[in-house]
């Protein structure tokens, strides 16, 4: 354990200095395109819904203007030539824990390249959406080592989400090894396809971990989203030892599982806590419909029963109802969607204007959203163009935004570093 304190440990002023200077090999900043002021108080969406007769709940609930004073963004490539990322997690020292979604773990080091393999990673279903998935350090990382992670895993009655636990070790190579994995946690039932597995990892500030997870995608499946027996379409929470904590709103229900928070869900691939530890999420949508919501316990947030967007078919989700008193609205909703992943929620002061912001990847839309609220509203909405699908949207210790690119299909990643511009 000194062993672990002594490479994961330190200041926070050293913290910042190394994430700003350990990856010296960049390419030049670049400017972000767009974001001009001239675009100020208009929607940065400017295409047509897809659904173009439905119509939002109350003011401001998608289409959110612009804000009169848009930063201006540059942005550098920090590490590249790395394989298909899907989530990264910054160490108490500044580097990355990053996975791989064919099921691999790197450490990425002072060069910005990938450490070698971390060994004991459990084998995972890389098929579709499936594969290694999120990753989230334990509150007590520096003490206790500990990491969680969120892979598709096959079973013989299909395949599900699954969450695991492990101490990671570190070695000299800049590599290292699991100890202890164990799989805390399965979403049943299980399901032979390869769409919908969420998911993100949040730790809450009592210790609680949120596991958010997808309805499996298929029109079997999904509407299982409704049904509190099954885990599909849920947000969960549980303890360190996957286990249902008492407060949760189901538990002792009859036909209900304890680990349920919140139920009515798509596919949520991007989760944090704001500035008062609570937790908010944004789900891709169908065809059209992605929504950011505030899961509340017990709620219903209604899919698929009643959503907005439609289906990739052109046709209306069940009978095209967005609204219904026994489910929660959105706070808000995209159509055309972003196809959000990835999600931070900004309180550092590098980036003043983004105080108190979320940061969202867009796979579709290709930059970071920039949703600013007032309240639990939103107030404005700004992008930040990047020509990449973004996967994963983390704050560095240095008040930098780092996104984590993908290719469709495969291919390399890259993480950037989003700065003010000068």
């Amino acid at each position: 354990m000194k062993r672990l304190n002594r490479l994961f440990t330190g200041s926070a002023i050293s913290a910042v200095l190394f994430a700003t200077a350990v990856f010296a090999q960049t390419q030049a900043i670049a400017p972000a395109a767009g974001a001009q002021t001239s675009q100020a108080g208009k929607p940065a969406e400017t295409k047509q819904p897809n659904a173009r007769n439905q119509k939002p709940a109350f003011a401001g609930q998608t289409r959110a203007p612009q804000p009169p004073d848009m930063v201006k963004i540059s942005h550098e490539v920090v590490a590249d030539n790395l394989p298909h990322l899907w989530s990264m997690e910054f160490l108490p020292d500044g580097r990355m824990l990053v996975t791989a979604k064919a099921g691999a773990m790197h450490i990425i080091g002072k060069d910005g390249k990938a450490g070698p393999l971390i060994g004991g990673v459990p084998k995972v279903l890389a098929r579709g959406q499936g594969g290694l998935l999120d990753v989230a350090l334990a509150p007590d990382f520096e003490t206790s080592g500990m990491i969680f992670f969120s892979f598709s895993e096959d079973r013989e009655d299909g395949n599900g989400t699954s969450v695991a636990s492990a101490k990671l070790v570190p070695d000299e190579a800049g590599g290292g090894k699991l100890e202890d994995v164990k799989v805390i946690f399965r979403q049943m039932p299980s399901y032979d396809g390869n769409n919908h597995f969420g998911s993100r990892l949040v730790f809450g500030p009592q210790n609680e971990l949120y596991v958010t997870v997808g309805e499996r995608s298929d029109p079997e499946p999904r509407v299982q989203a409704q049904d509190l027996s099954s885990g599909l379409g849920k947000v969960f929470r549980i303890d360190m030892d996957g286990k249902a904590l008492p407060d949760n709103p189901f538990v002792g229900q009859n036909d209900a599982l304890p680990e349920i928070w919140s139920l009515g869900h798509r596919n949520m691939q991007a989760a944090t806590l704001d500035g008062q530890g609570r937790l908010w999420t944004v789900e891709h949508g169908p065809r059209g419909g992605d929504e950011l919501n505030r899961p509340e316990p017990g709620k219903n947030y209604g899919w698929p029963e009643v959503t907005y967007g439609l289906e990739y078919s052109g046709k209306a989700v069940g009978e095209g109802i967005t609204q219904n008193a026994q489910t929660e609205q959105p706070v808000y909703y995209w159509d055309p969607v972003i196809a959000p992943s990835g999600m931070a929620y900004y309180d550092a002061d590098a980036i003043p204007e983004w105080k108190g912001a979320f940061l969202v990847g867009g796979l579709v839309s290709q930059g970071v959203v920039v949703i600013h609220m007032d309240g639990d509203k939103v107030k404005y909405e700004e992008r930040v163009p990047l020509e990449a699908r973004i996967r994963d949207v983390k704050v560095g210790p240095d008040g930098a935004v780092y996104a984590v690119t993908e290719q469709r299909g495969g291919g390399k990643s890259t993480i950037l570093r989003l700065t003010k511009a000068s």
